[in-house]
């Protein structure tokens, strides 16, 4: 949690790591391609969308940053969701201070965008979600518009076992659209919605999805062993993938950031890795973590999304270097309907 809340500095510092650098980053500018990272923007907790010919990455910070690509190689920033923060943040979160929202999620149904992002209070889980709509991710748009939906959820330390941050949004066979989130605690929920998308639907069942043992407490300022947090659902021919991050972020060279996931034919599990073991009594199979071996390049790989795009699959990451967050973005290939990262060559 504490690493959470440092966000927004730690951004701010890479930024101006990257502005002090020109010279390298003109060199690398142009040359990224699927199964590199990138070298600007740097990025956390990254979720991609398309519309029309263009590419949105949308991540953590900033009023929640936003970047825009025609080839997912060059980036040109676009402005951020929010200026100034809304209203009921501050109601639910009366400490809550500046544009620190955390991992954005970004799907279209019924006609709009839904955003959904997250904010919290350092070292609780006193935490919320919220969700902003808009018709149109196009900035040059007249219908561009983010339309504030309100909080999604909270959750309140000493009542809650769980914290209401890393949301995702998925929809089911019928329709319904579910939320995921969850960051160390006690797992990773799930709950279903109602139609609008924006409120949970009566009567409440909560499902834990995923989770690990784990040798802290609650009340510790920073999580142990067992940490586990950013899930991400994606549906794929008969069945529900549920990707999740393991292990520890934002601690640069030190992070231990990698991806996992599982299996399910019904959205609320249980989801199974490889082994049959259940996602929320530990089990994960590893999808993309940190290099191994003397020559890392990339020491952690972790919060993910994946999206379809013109019939092709993609997984995107954040990826600690030696230097800062980057954006890596790649293909996924099935095999024997389990998902395989494609390694470039």
């Amino acid at each position: 949690m504490k690493s959470k809340l440092i966000i927004a500095v730690l951004l701010a510092c890479a930024l101006k790591t990257m502005a002090q650098q020109p010279a390298a980053n003109a060199r690398n500018r142009g040359r990224f391609q699927v199964g590199d990272v990138t070298t600007d923007p740097g990025v956390r907790d990254p979720c991609m969308a398309k519309e029309g010919d263009t590419y949105y990455v949308y991540f953590t910070g900033g009023g929640i940053q936003v970047w825009a690509s025609k080839d997912m190689k060059s980036w040109t920033k676009q402005p951020s969701v929010f200026s100034v923060a809304p209203e009921w943040v501050a109601q639910r979160l009366p400490s809550f201070k500046g544009l620190g929202f955390w991992a954005p999620d970004l799907s279209f149904h019924n006609g709009l965008w839904y955003l959904y992002y997250a904010t919290s209070i350092f070292g609780k889980n006193t935490s919320v979600v919220g969700v902003a709509t808009n018709k149109t991710l196009d900035p040059n748009s007249k219908d561009y518009k983010w339309v504030d939906g309100g909080m999604v959820v909270q959750s309140v330390t000493g009542r809650d076992d769980w914290n209401a941050i890393d949301p995702n949004l998925a929809v089911d066979e019928n329709g319904n659209g579910w939320l995921s989130f969850g960051s160390h605690w006690n797992g990773l929920k799930l709950v279903k919605l109602n139609p609008d998308f924006k409120t949970i639907a009566e009567p409440q069942e909560w499902y834990t999805i995923a989770s690990r043992p784990r040798d802290y407490k609650y009340t510790d300022p920073e999580p142990g062993n067992g940490q586990i947090e950013a899930p991400f659902i994606f549906k794929k021919d008969k069945y529900y993938y549920l990707f999740v991050s393991w292990d520890s972020c934002c601690s640069g060279v030190n992070s231990t950031y990698n991806v996992r996931v599982g299996r399910s034919e019904k959205i609320t599990g249980p989801y199974m890795d490889k082994e049959g073991v259940n996602m929320a009594k530990g089990g994960g199979t590893l999808v993309r973590g940190g290099d191994t071996g003397d020559n890392k390049v990339f020491y952690a790989r972790g919060h993910n999304s994946v999206e379809t795009f013109d019939g092709v699959d993609y997984i995107a990451y954040h990826a600690y270097t030696t230097t800062y967050e980057r954006l890596g973005i790649e293909k996924l290939a099935w095999e024997n309907e389990w998902p395989v990262v494609i390694v470039k060559k």
